[in-house]
């Protein structure tokens, strides 16, 4: 699947003020797992948990959506700023339609690339 912009929170031990991140996803061929900063981050399917996904090698759970066209990505009841990834802020500019990035909502960051091979290597290791 090809990259996608993607707005992430962690969820555990935060209510809806988890650090949270827009930046460019990319995902499994069946599209259960988002790679995203370093991150194999797998669709939970689970109820009863404040995220839609899970850190496959902490267990942390995450909330995952696409970038509201409206700019208003946290939730109503929720803070703090958003790290967006330098790399991807025109496109997001151009998303959303504004002019400028609002220096008190998001903070300018460098998000890492993430080995995917590591992820398939860890998921298929055999159990002894």
């Amino acid at each position: 699947m090809k990259p996608e912009l993607r707005y992430i929170e962690l969820k555990t031990g935060f209510a809806d003020n988890g650090p949270a991140w827009i930046g460019m996803a990319e995902f499994s061929k069946s599209g259960r797992t988002v790679y995203f900063n370093g991150k194999a981050l797998k669709n939970s399917n689970a109820q009863g948990i404040a995220g839609n996904y899970y850190d496959i090698e902490s267990g942390d759970e995450y909330w995952i959506s696409g970038v509201k066209k409206n700019g208003t990505d946290r939730h109503w009841a929720g803070g703090g700023k958003i790290m967006i990834d330098r790399k991807i802020v025109d496109d997001y500019l151009k998303m959303v339609d504004f002019d400028i990035l609002n220096d008190n909502k998001f903070e300018l960051i460098d998000i890492m690339p993430t080995n995917k091979k590591r992820f398939a290597e860890l998921e298929n290791e055999k159990l002894n």
